[in-house]
């Protein structure tokens, strides 16, 4: 709570509190206010930093959707909150197209510009397409296997080797996050930066999108004209974020010149060369003719990036504290993994291909639980463009925001039982010994609808690959006694870097 206080920020926020203490003080005539969870402003900011479980008890007690503010003057919407996953079906699949993301979205994510993350209608469907098919290209399938091989070798085995012999804490997600951002910045430029640049580059990126999802974030606590004026006079967070901004558009732009020589000069390697920009820059058969400009192009670069390696590096950093908790499960991991060990003899330093990958069930249900209680995307928002009515009976009236909080979804004893709270990995394998596939409107980590995510069997894939790699040849011990919970922010990071200890299995 205490980074929000800077003199200007505290400032702002007492003179917000003020003006609504005013505001819900007044008697209005003929008017009765509704507030059925809060009734002021003051209550979000005391909340702040616990909002996900403070959110996520609210619709528990409300039965899955609640208003969680009317009439506020400087708001000028409602604003809705739901877990039913009735809802989510209906605004995310059925009836799509009167819930998009809408104007009030792409204000406070305009970092990610005219990207397909904060695109709607025909520009979307295009841009949707174009990536579909760069996922579902042979090319894509044949490079992607060699890539994370590579990625191993350069990034992950020497960054836990060197930190075994150190045998000082480290922050887990730090160390997870340079082999992801050296994996995602081959998958997305095609641009190999080498063990010291890409450390480089990935402490730089990692910053720049921390601040940027706190900022965004902080845009939906505080009214539009505020952080607006935050950004005019480049103070607080908006400060931040417009730093932020910076730095990616100069990394980025630097992979897009590289990229750009190796195209006009055909140095490139042809059979290490398929990556989104080249797909953008080079505009093939995927691509079309539609021309794209450098602005867009590296707003879909920031926006890949992002995608691949934020989310990816938080839920593992949730994983590894978790199984810190569940020591059985992780016996119960490492006996998978052996019993699916190549028939090659070899059991020490070992990284698994995606057909072993496609056996190991237990460690996919250990996710899959992860992912359900700890989703690296906790909410989602979306603007009625029409009066409608959701299948929980509630009215919502055109220019309406319904947020979905996809991390009380997971904590909702309605649709997980009275054990909702518990970490059971048992709940996703079927009685056969198969994953028990669940409706995306249910397990919502990976989006529901039109708008599912493209990449989630390779991303189970790249997952799977990392923990078991390091399951199996590594002893990781959460150390501290730090009280590790979400941080306030778009993406569910921890409120603390999760420190551990790695210490080698094999001599």
């Amino acid at each position: 709570m205490m980074t929000l206080l800077t003199y200007p920020g505290f400032l702002i926020i007492a003179v917000v509190l003020f003006l609504t203490f005013l505001t819900c003080s007044r008697k209005r005539r003929g008017l009765r206010w509704q507030w059925p969870v809060v009734a002021k402003l003051p209550q979000f900011v005391r909340r702040y930093c616990q909002f996900h479980d403070w959110s996520a008890q609210i619709l528990e007690r409300s039965g899955g959707t609640c208003l969680v503010v009317k009439n506020l003057w400087f708001v000028n919407m409602d604003n809705w909150l739901t877990s039913n996953p009735a809802n989510v079906q209906h605004i995310m699949s059925k009836s799509f197209t009167k819930y998009p993301k809408g104007i009030d979205w792409r204000k406070r994510f305009d970092i990610f510009g005219d990207s397909v993350f904060n695109s709607d209608s025909v520009k979307w469907k295009y841009e949707r397409a174009l990536y579909k098919g760069f996922l579902n290209h042979q090319r894509f399938h044949e490079l992607m296997p060699k890539i994370f091989e590579d990625s191993m070798e350069k990034q992950l085995i020497p960054i836990l080797e060197h930190v075994s012999k150190q045998h000082v804490p480290v922050a887990l997600q730090d160390l997870l996050g340079k082999h992801i951002f050296y994996f995602s910045c081959r998958m997305t430029t095609g641009c190999d930066l080498g063990l010291f640049q890409s450390s480089s580059h990935e402490h730089l990126f990692a910053k720049a999108i921390v601040n940027a999802c706190e900022a965004i974030s902080f845009r939906y606590l505080l009214p539009e004209c505020i952080w607006k004026l935050q950004k005019w006079l480049g103070i607080g967070k908006e400060k931040r974020l417009s730093e932020a901004r910076k730095t990616l558009d100069h990394l980025v732009s630097e992979y897009i010149s590289i990229k750009r020589k190796e195209l006009s000069s055909r140095l490139r390697k042809e059979d290490m060369d398929f990556s989104i920009l080249k797909l953008l820059l080079d505009r093939d058969e995927l691509a079309g003719t539609l021309s794209i400009s450098d602005e867009v192009m590296r707003d879909n670069i920031i926006t890949f990036m992002f995608a691949a390696h934020d989310t990816t590096s938080t839920v593992l950093s949730w994983f590894f504290w978790i199984l810190s908790k569940h020591p059985v499960v992780e016996k119960r991991i490492r006996e998978e993994i052996q019993k699916y060990l190549p028939d090659n003899g070899k059991t020490k330093w070992l990284a698994f291909n995606a057909k072993e990958l496609n056996k190991m069930v237990y460690l996919h249900a250990a996710l899959c639980e992860t992912l359900r209680l700890y989703p690296p995307v906790p909410v989602q928002t979306r603007t009625a463009l029409h009066n409608d009515t959701l299948p929980s009976g509630h009215k919502i009236n055109q220019g309406t925001r319904v947020s979905i909080s996809v991390y009380a979804m997971g904590r909702m004893t309605s649709t997980w039982g009275e054990d909702c709270n518990e970490f059971k990995p048992e709940r996703w394998i079927t009685d056969d010994g198969g994953i028990k596939h669940e409706p995306a409107h249910k397990f919502f980590a990976f989006n529901a609808g039109p708008r599912g995510c493209l990449g989630k069997d390779f991303a189970f894939t790249l997952m799977k690959a990392i923990t078991s790699a390091i399951i199996h040849n590594y002893d990781v011990q959460v150390v501290g006694n730090s009280q590790i919970a979400p941080k306030r922010s778009i993406i569910l990071h921890m409120n603390h870097d999760l420190m551990v200890t790695v210490k080698k299995r094999w001599a």
